[in-house]
């Protein structure tokens, strides 16, 4: 965030700036999805809906992974959220008490660790690396595993990585976790932006395990504010409890345009279909100026580079090219603390044209840094 306002201040100057550091679609919102908005606003019904959500967006999601992954869930086990960010801090104050933990990916999502926190709980991050693709695995969370874990979590794609879990390792992850008297905790919000491959739903290997997932990445809805969480049914009284407390629902607009999006796929496929076209001419390019990417990304629409190749410190890196070409990247401390100084996050959440000057300006700066 400091970086961006730095970013931001640069083109208050005058500046182009190339934003490659922001998780955010480029894409506006699909128009079918706005017409249902606009026929939401002129009928008047903007009252609340039920804490757990309008249940024909319930039933819609339901419907949705039947028809997406083949699994059945009842459309009562689908609770309405403010975004994602909404579905974490729910759930974490519905399953936490003070002193009990989770288990997490580090690099990871760094909100991950302060949802947990104001929880009153410790976040447990685990170093994960190629090895892994930069996922936890069953060995991991068996070995991390103490008295007073809860969950481990799986980001699925990966952020920062853009890497997929192999299905089976993630069917071992969940059944690691019912073994030791907690959940699986699932992080699907970059499902639909895959590259030459699917991403499986944890529910497909543990009807226990807790989904979250939401519409503004693959929907390109980040403003509209309105995710979901899938929880088992132990749960449910309890996250009904807190959701009635801390936000009463999700807004009702967005949960009427929530229910076109699940129908809307002509434009998403076009989206994916330019988030890889960024992607494979990103690869090619950062290698060519020696960054090294040493697992490939198949999802969401990041990039994480191992820098030891040009700089020993790569927060130094991103601020000192972001001053000397306005080329806007994120360093690897926002997501962690494992090898956070031999790595950046390249976001091509940007137009291909953006990115394409991006990389002409890196050309002689990174030969210099080198």
């Amino acid at each position: 965030m400091q970086l961006l306002e730095r970013a931001k201040e640069l083109e208050a100057e005058g500046r182009k700036i190339i934003h490659m550091e922001i998780g955010e679609p480029d894409f506006s919102t699909p128009t079918s999805i706005i017409d249902a908005a606009k026929m939401a606003l002129d009928s008047g019904d903007l009252f609340y809906t039920p804490s757990t959500g309008n249940p024909a967006l319930q039933q819609a999601l339901s419907n949705w992974y039947k028809d997406e992954y083949n699994v059945d869930v009842s459309p009562e086990r689908i609770l309405i959220t403010p975004g994602t960010s909404g579905a974490f801090s729910l759930i974490y104050a519905a399953l936490l008490e003070a002193g009990e933990s989770i288990l997490l990916p580090d690099p990871g999502y760094p909100c991950q660790r302060n949802f947990i926190r104001l929880a009153g709980a410790e976040p447990i991050n685990i170093p994960v690396g190629p090895d892994t693709r930069y996922h936890l695995s069953a060995e991991l969370v068996k070995q991390h595993w103490k008295t007073g874990t809860r969950a481990a979590v799986v980001i699925n794609p990966s952020n920062p990585t853009g890497t997929l879990i192999d299905a089976d390792e993630l069917q071992h992850i969940a059944q690691t976790c019912r073994k030791s008297g907690g959940y699986l905790i699932s992080d699907e919000i970059y499902h639909g932006l895959t590259y030459g491959i699917k991403a499986r739903c944890a529910l497909e290997f543990d009807e226990h395990a807790i989904v979250v997932n939401g519409f503004s990445k693959r929907w390109a809805m980040t403003g509209w504010r309105v995710g979901w969480i899938i929880v088992p049914e132990e749960l449910i009284d309890a996250c009904r409890r807190v959701m009635q407390n801390i936000f009463i629902a999700a807004p009702t607009l967005s949960q009427y345009a929530a229910i076109a999006a699940l129908k809307e796929q002509e434009t998403c496929e076009a989206m994916r279909t330019a988030y890889d076209e960024r992607r494979q001419y990103l690869l090619a390019e950062l290698a060519k100026l020696g960054f090294d990417i040493v697992v490939q990304p198949q999802g969401a629409f990041y990039i994480y580079a191992n820098v030891e190749n040009i700089t020993d410190d790569s927060k130094v890196f991103c601020w000192d090219i972001l001053e000397k070409t306005g080329v806007a990247i994120t360093p690897g401390e926002d997501f962690g603390q494992f090898q956070s100084d031999r790595h950046v996050r390249f976001s091509y959440a940007t137009s291909l044209e953006n990115i394409r000057e991006g990389i002409q300006r890196l050309k002689n700066t990174v030969g210099d840094c080198r």
